[in-house]
């Protein structure tokens, strides 16, 4: 399946890469590239291997690293990431972000 990302996910994917990159290094920023790139590709393959979200039942959370993830969901023939997410933020405030793709 095809995978896209919402506006949002993008905005969110570029400043984390931007973050990754200044506060660490290229070589971190890259090698969570390469780690979002696998889960895409996992998704895209078979878009039910991650676990539904508890925020909506039409949406899915992929893991990427303990500290990263991000929520996507099934479109007829594509997957649209809707959000890359800090999984240390707080969930009420994730939620909130999430409230307009139910």
């Amino acid at each position: 399946m095809n995978i896209f990302l919402s506006p949002l996910a993008e905005r969110q994917l570029e400043q984390l890469l931007g973050f990754l990159e200044f506060k660490w290094s290229r070589k971190t920023r890259d090698g969570f590239l390469d780690k979002i790139k696998k889960s895409f590709d996992q998704i895209s393959i078979q878009p039910k291997s991650c676990k539904k979200s508890n925020i909506h039942e039409n949406l899915y959370e992929c893991v990427v690293t303990k500290q990263t993830s991000f929520y996507y969901r099934i479109l007829m023939n594509e997957i649209e990431i809707i959000s890359v997410k800090d999984n240390r933020r707080d969930p009420k405030k994730i939620e909130e972000e999430l409230k307009h793709w139910r």
